[in-house]
């Protein structure tokens, strides 16, 4: 501010991840938009949040306070999904933990109006989206409330923000106030006990009918995506007691001008000079481009089509080839493009052929059950961009590491051609699921017929390139609809096929996704069919242990799910068997290990009651981790 002669800002931002100066991070997005329109940005990252002191280190922002718990959601961020603390942050220096609270859009909110009474509040980010309606809460395994009651913002922006955030200044600055501001699109706001909601709007099931009947939760599950299509999207009312929380219609898709007039802006495409250590998740995207946004995907599981929307946004080619120009002046950038794709590799350029018809359509998938026959899937576009990228001097490769669309790209040989010859580096991601057709119609997945023809179609193009080339198939295990025998069946494919995961995902009910609502109420919200849903932690570990059921220590696990089963023809010699009989030594020792950590962890709770008092002993048997009053614990290894 001294050096820019400032001596005040219009906007401070707070967020929970380090600051990146790259337009994969939101924080540096919106605050070079907010620059570009001529306003003073200031940007706090990961403030100390027991006080507001670094709320004051800008001063009082002229505008508002923007607040964001950064690029993900902070319990997802801090938990695994067996509720285990992580052992690393992404988004930190160091990779270090402990740097931002849990429901750290709550904690930040609070703090803005405790250090500036009267500077409107605007929570926007992951966050903030995914939460502003009632909710299931896996890590308190309670509904909550929208997120807007709990951290008094004065406004809530979701979606992505960089034509919102610059609609809120503008009208800040002519004098409006947050309350002019309820007639934008994509925010959400909370009206007092005397308001009357508008006219309009379609009430779904308050937060007490969702938080007291399942079935009601399904209902207004439904009721939300059915409201996703900005183009025909209604306004939605949520009752809270004797509060209204009103969500308008999602605001409309940017245009190709628009998108490139984003990544076109100055960045430097580094973290801030004053960290010291590495940060992972720059590491991981610094020599990647951004080629569009958006997913038609509408996976159940996937948060990104509630985020970004359902319409593909791309940029145009020849502001993607301009960055990688950029990027090829940098001396440190070594002559690979780590990925150039965005939600996934290869719907650049994708979109309904009928406009008139898109205006009115209400699918939640444009690929699920089926390809919509209205839907552009021509990969021509990504092909010419691909063969200019790869061709401009001083670019040795350009990868593709964003997950590939298996049933787009086997309608394109030539685009598998281009794949398998130029773009892989040795493997290749992407994301079968599952094997089971009951769970993949409930992740609206396509069929395990169209990995088996991209797998059969991608082998023969790398052996004709003359390359030893692997594909990397991504599973879930514990979605809802899996059982045990849905997991066998997936075992015993990856042993038939010889693929080995050394990386598998267990299932994350993240807030508002399709599947979550089907874990919490056991029923799948567009057909209020029941759905099997493994629950309990022991269900979820055999699930996760069947998929790498080849792993020593994975063999006890292994035996009990099947035996559970009734699969005990898969213990033995057989070919098909997945175990054998007599437990390898590996897993002996391991077994042995845990039990012996589980006697010493026993030893020091005995000593620690009994130096504790009485009232001690009675709080630690009350107490739990995720209790009101726990606070996370960042020195915890």
């Amino acid at each position: 501010m001294c050096e820019r002669g400032w001596d005040e800002v219009d906007v401070v931002f707070v967020t929970g991840d380090a600051y990146i100066d790259h337009p994969s991070f939101a924080m540096s997005l919106l605050g070079r938009v907010l620059e570009a329109a001529g306003y003073r940005v200031g940007i706090i990252s990961q403030p100390n949040w027991k006080t507001c002191d670094d709320w004051k280190r800008f001063g009082k922002p002229r505008l508002f306070f923007a607040i964001s718990a950064g690029n993900m959601d902070s319990m997802i961020n801090h938990y695994t999904a067996n509720k285990k603390m992580r052992n690393n942050d992404a988004y930190s220096p160091g990779g270090r933990i402990g740097l931002r609270p849990d429901r750290a859009t709550l904690a930040y909110c609070q703090r803005a109006r405790e250090a500036y009474k009267g500077v409107p509040v605007i929570a926007g980010g992951v966050e903030a989206s995914l939460r502003r309606l009632a909710h299931y809460d896996y890590w308190s395994d309670v509904v909550r409330r929208s997120i807007l009651l709990d951290c008094k913002a004065d406004l809530l922006a979701f979606g992505m923000g960089e034509d919102a955030i610059i609609e809120i200044a503008r009208r800040l600055e002519r004098g409006e106030t947050p309350r002019d501001l309820r007639d934008m699109r994509g925010v959400a706001y909370t009206m007092g006990a005397s308001e009357t909601p508008p006219h309009d709007a379609l009430v779904i099931p308050s937060f007490e009918d969702v938080r007291d009947d399942k079935r009601k939760f399904a209902i207004a599950t439904k009721k939300f995506h059915d409201e996703t299509n900005p183009y025909n999207a209604k306004r939605l009312v949520q009752w809270h007691d004797r509060q209204a929380v009103v969500v308008n219609p999602p605001r409309f898709p940017l245009t190709q001008s628009e998108m490139d007039l984003l990544y076109d802006l100055p960045y430097t495409r580094r973290p801030h000079p004053s960290y010291v250590e590495p940060i992972p998740a720059h590491q991981m995207i610094k020599d990647s481009v951004t080629i569009m946004r958006g997913c038609f995907g509408g996976c159940t599981f996937c948060s990104i089509t509630n985020h970004q929307g359902r319409i593909i946004q791309s940029r145009s080619k020849s502001s993607i080839l301009h960055e990688i120009q950029t990027m090829k002046s940098d001396p440190q950038f070594k002559g690979i493009v780590s990925d150039i794709g965005g939600p996934t590799a290869n719907m650049y350029e994708m979109r309904c052929t009928k406009p008139e018809v898109e205006a009115v359509c209400r699918r939640q998938s444009c690929v699920h059950p089926t390809i919509c026959k209205l839907l552009g899937t021509e990969h021509g576009p990504l092909i010419e961009l691909m063969k200019e990228a790869r061709a401009i001097p001083g670019v040795k490769k350009v990868l593709i590491a964003s997950g590939i669309r298996m049933d787009l790209a086997r309608r394109s040989p030539e685009y598998l051609k281009e794949l398998a010859h130029h773009h892989v580096g040795g493997h290749l991601k992407i994301a079968p699921e599952h094997t089971d057709a009951g769970v993949l119609n409930l992740m609206r997945k396509p069929a395990t017929d169209d990995f088996e023809v991209f797998s059969e179609m991608f082998n023969r193009e790398s052996k004709s390139a003359g390359k030893k080339q692997y594909l990397i198939p991504y599973f879930i295990a514990s979605h809802p609809g899996s059982d045990l025998h849905a997991m066998i069946d997936l075992a015993l494919f990856l042993k038939r096929n010889g693929y080995k995961p050394d990386q598998v995902q267990d299932f994350i009910p993240a807030p508002m996704d399709v599947a979550s609502a089907m874990y919490y109420t056991g029923l799948d919200p567009f057909t209020m069919k029941p759905v099997y849903v493994a629950q309990h932690l022991r269900d979820r570990k055999l699930q996760r242990a069947l998929l790498q059921f080849f792993k020593p220590e994975n063999y006890f696990e292994v035996r009990r799910a099947l035996e559970q089963a009734g699969r005990q023809d898969l213990i033995g010699q057989g070919c098909d068997a997945l175990i054998p009989s007599l437990p390898p030594r590996a897993a002996v020792e391991r077994r042995r290990e845990n039990a012996n950590r589980s006697l010493d962890d026993d030893d020091a709770v005995e000593n620690e009651s009994k130096v504790a008092s009485p009232r001690r002993r009675r709080q630690n048997a009350k107490s739990s981790r995720f209790a009101p009053g726990k606070r996370y614990r960042p020195k915890k290894k």
